[in-house]
C-alpha cells in the first residue's frame, strides 16, 4: 500500500499527539493499572481520531480503511500495549456495525458521542465459557413488551469500568446458533448492569478489563444495531477490521528492534559491544525482515479490503502471524538487553507483556488456523 502525503501527515500528527498527551503519562497509567479514558478520548475526538472512517453526518472524517491502518500503525509509538488497545476497542471494535448497519436515531444517541469522545465504548462478546467460540454465547436478550430483557455475563471488557455503553452480543432468540444473536447498544448505568470486579492481567496494564453481570437488565428494542439474528454476522464482519487493526502492530515490534539496536550498540561486554557479536546483529536483520514481510502481508489484505473483497483468510494469516512474530522479537530483544532485559520497566519485557495477547484476543491462534484452513479446503470431512 502507498501512502499518500495526507497519510503520512495523519501520522506525524498522530505521533505528536502521543508524544505530547501520552507518552509522559504511560508509567503512571501502567502502575495506576488505568488510564483516564474520557479525558483521553476527549482530546482525541477534538483532534478526529477516533472516528476517521465514521461518516462526516456524525462527526466522523468519511475517510477510507487506508486511513484508519495507517492511523492503528502511529499508535505503534505508544510505549505500552494498553492505551492503543483501548483505542482500537472504541474505533475499530465496539463501533464499526453500529455506524454500517445502526439506524439513524441509534448512531446519534451512541455512535455520534463516542466519536467526539464524550462517551467510552466497550464490546461485550467473550464470557467465561465463550471466548474465540462465539458461537456459544449464553448471555440473553428476550423481547417483553417493546424492550429486550437482558440477563447474563460478558468477560475480560476492555474499559469495562469506564464505559458509557455496551455494544452487547446476545441471543435473541432459540434459533440456530449463527443466525439467533443480534447486537444491542447498551447504556452501562441501566440498572441491572454490574462491574463484578476489575480484572489483574499479565499485561495491558494500563487498560482496564472487567467482568460484567446482567441481571433483567431492560433496554428497548430500537437500541439493536440492524437486524435482528443478525449479530453474529455483523461481528463476523467487525473481526476483519480488529484483526487487521492487531497486525498494524508491526510497528511496535519495528519500535523495540530499533531500541535494542542503540541499547546493544551502547552496552559494552568482553571488549567491544553486545551489537558488534555477529549473531546479534545477525538475528536482529531476521527479525527485521520478518517485520517487513507482516508490514507487506497486511497491507495487502487492507488493499484489498478497500475494494471490497472478503479478506477474512488474509486478515486471519496476518493477525496469527503478528502474535507469534511478537513473542519471537520481544523474547529475542529481551535477550539481548541481559539483566536489564528482564527488568520490569524495560521495553522490551513491556513488550513481551503485552503483545503476548494478540495471540488470544480477537480468536486465538488455533481459531485462525482453522480458519485459514477452511478457505483452503483441507479440514478434515466429517
Amino acid at each position: 500500500m502507498l501512502y499518500t502525503q495526507e497519510h503520512l501527515e495523519l501520522q506525524r500528527s498522530v505521533r505528536k499527539f502521543i508524544d505530547t498527551e501520552i507518552n509522559p503519562y504511560v508509567d503512571e497509567w501502567e502502575a495506576a493499572e488505568i488510564f483516564p479514558a474520557h479525558e483521553l478520548f476527549k482530546k482525541m475526538g477534538r483532534a478526529g481520531y477516533l472516528g476517521i472512517t465514521k461518516p462526516v453526518a456524525y462527526g466522523g472524517l468519511g475517510l477510507d480503511y487506508s486511513y484508519a491502518l495507517a492511523f492503528a500503525e502511529a499508535l505503534g509509538h505508544i510505549r505500552c500495549g494498553g492505551v492503543p488497545m483501548a483505542i482500537g476497542v472504541q474505533t475499530d471494535m465496539a463501533t464499526p456495525a453500529l455506524a454500517r448497519f445502526g439506524s439513524d436515531e441509534l448512531r446519534r444517541e451512541f455512535l455520534a458521542p463516542s466519536i467526539a469522545g464524550d462517551y467510552v465504548a466497550c464490546l461485550g462478546v467473550s464470557e467465561p465459557g465463550a471466548g474465540s467460540d462465539v458461537a456459544s454465547i449464553k448471555t440473553t436478550a428476550r423481547k417483553d413488551g417493546g424492550d429486550y430483557v437482558i440477563n447474563g455475563s460478558k468477560m475480560w471488557t476492555t474499559s469495562g469500568t469506564q464505559a458509557d455503553w455496551i455494544c452487547l452480543l446476545a441471543n435473541t432468540s432459540e434459533g440456530a446458533p449463527h443466525r439467533n444473536k443480534s447486537l444491542i447498544c447498551v447504556p452501562m448505568k441501566t440498572k441491572g448492569v454490574t462491574v463484578a470486579r476489575k480484572l489483574k492481567k499479565l499485561g495491558m496494564w494500563s487498560s482496564d478489563t472487567a467482568q460484567l453481570f446482567f441481571d433483567d437488565v431492560r433496554v428497548p428494542q430500537r437500541f439493536r444495531i440492524g437486524e435482528e439474528g443478525m449479530g453474529f454476522t455483523y461481528q463476523m464482519l467487525q473481526f476483519q477490521e480488529e484483526r487487521l487493526w492487531a497486525a498494524a502492530q508491526w510497528t511496535v515490534l519495528e519500535r523495540v528492534i530499533d531500541e535494542t539496536i542503540a541499547y546493544t550498540r551502547s552496552r559494552q561486554a568482553f571488549g567491544q559491544s553486545i551489537l558488534d557479536n555477529q549473531y546479534v546483529h545477525f538475528r536482529l536483520a531476521e527479525l527485521k525482515t520478518e517485520v517487513e514481510a507482516l508490514k507487506a502481508l497486511t497491507h495487502h489484505a487492507a488493499e484489498l479490503y478497500l475494494q471490497g473483497e472478503d479478506v477474512t483468510m488474509l486478515a486471519s494469516m496476518a493477525k496469527l502471524k503478528a502474535g507469534r512474530l511478537s513473542r519471537e522479537v520481544a523474547d529475542a530483544c529481551l535477550q539481548f538487553w541481559g539483566g536489564m532485559g528482564y527488568m520490569w520497566e524495560s521495553s522490551p519485557a513491556r513488550v513481551l507483556r503485552d503483545t503476548r495477547l494478540s495471540s488470544i484476543g480477537g480468536g486465538a491462534d488455533e481459531v485462525m488456523l482453522g480458519i485459514i484452513c477452511k478457505h483452503m479446503g483441507t479440514l478434515p470431512r466429517k
